[in-house]
């Protein structure tokens, strides 16, 4: 089974972070959820994100996530891939330098990475979507298309691999994003 490390943070989208937290944990992986500048046991507050018919999504405050290792503490050498949960999180994740670094660390060594929604705003930010099929929330379109990525347009339960990367547009993609993700790992 492999290791994989999840970069998350304060309003991350709730079902993205802990669902595939779970699933992975409960298909025998170790998971290792951290957020710069918080230490295991710390928490993290969630938003929701919910579709109801409104020309974008709803957010509602989610619950609080208890991160189960220490940001600071982690080396990427020690993991086999790297998740990237949406919602609001990747919006200031994408400012710290050594997230940036993580995720070039598992790009250039074509470790697999699994991003929905707004989580590969954290992608485009570390400069390792250019000439990729790249999938997001639609509304990351014009930032995908100014990285470089080939934009894929999916459905909302839609998910695209490209070598050793996944990416899907929301939460309703998670049975097919984790599918390809385990796959490669």
């Amino acid at each position: 089974m492999a290791k994989v490390l999840i970069i998350t943070g304060d309003f991350v989208e709730d079902y993205e972070n802990m669902v595939p937290f779970q699933a992975l944990l409960a298909m025998g992986h170790e998971v290792d959820a951290v957020c710069p500048d918080k230490k295991a046991g710390d928490s993290i507050a969630t938003s929701i994100h919910d579709f109801e018919g409104d020309q974008t999504y709803t957010e509602k405050r989610g619950h609080n996530f208890v991160l189960n290792a220490s940001f600071d503490d982690i080396n990427p050498e020690d993991y086999q891939g790297l998740y990237l949960p949406g919602g609001r999180a990747p919006e200031y994740l994408r400012l710290n330098a050594k997230v940036i670094e993580i995720i070039r660390h598992f790009a250039a060594n074509n470790k697999p990475i699994a991003s929905v929604c707004h989580g590969p705003q954290l992608l485009s930010a570390a400069g390792v979507i250019e000439g990729k099929k790249i999938s997001a929330y639609p509304a990351c379109q014009p930032e995908m298309l100014m990285a470089g990525a080939l934009w894929v347009e999916l459905p909302m339960d839609g998910a695209i691999t490209d070598g050793t990367l996944v990416t899907a547009p929301a939460w309703p993609a998670h049975p097919a994003m984790l599918k390809q993700f385990v796959a490669l790992l």
